[in-house]
C-alpha cells in the first residue's frame, strides 16, 4: 500500500505553507499493525519530502510532536513481512494541536 496518495501529498504540502499551525487538520494517520504505533501527520516540507511532521505515538504512554523520516517509516518490516500502513478511513476531525493535547491528556492517539 502506498502510504502518501497524490491527494494527501498536496494537503501536506498546503498545510506547510500554512500559518496558522494550530488549524492544521492532520490528512494522514499512519499505524504499526503488528505494535500500538500511531502517527498523525499534518505538513510535509517542499525541499524535502522525507520530511513529515505531526504526532507520533509510539506505544510508550507518551506521544509527541515532532518530525518523522517517510523513508525510515516505509522501510520498516514487522513479523511476517507486515509494513506501516494508511488508515484509509482516517478523517481528521479537529486540530493536530488538539490531537495532541488529547493525547498527553491519555498518553495515547485515540
Amino acid at each position: 500500500m502506498k502510504l502518501i496518495t497524490k491527494k494527501i501529498r498536496e494537503e501536506l504540502l498546503d498545510n506547510f505553507n500554512n500559518t496558522n499551525k494550530d488549524v492544521l487538520k492532520p490528512p494522514l494517520k499512519l499505524f504499526c499493525p503488528w505494535g500500538g504505533a500511531t502517527w498523525l501527520i499534518s505538513e510535509m516540507e517542499h525541499d524535502n519530502e522525507d520530511s513529515l511532521f505531526g504526532l507520533a505515538d509510539l506505544g510508550h504512554g507518551s506521544p509527541e510532536l515532532g518530525y518523522v523520516s517517510l523513508s525510515e517509516l516505509s522501510s520498516i518490516t514487522g513479523p511476517l513481512g507486515l509494513k506501516i500502513e494508511r488508515d484509509i478511513n482516517f478523517q481528521p476531525d479537529k486540530s493536530l494541536t488538539q490531537y495532541a493535547a488529547a493525547a498527553r491528556a491519555i498518553g495515547a492517539i485515540r
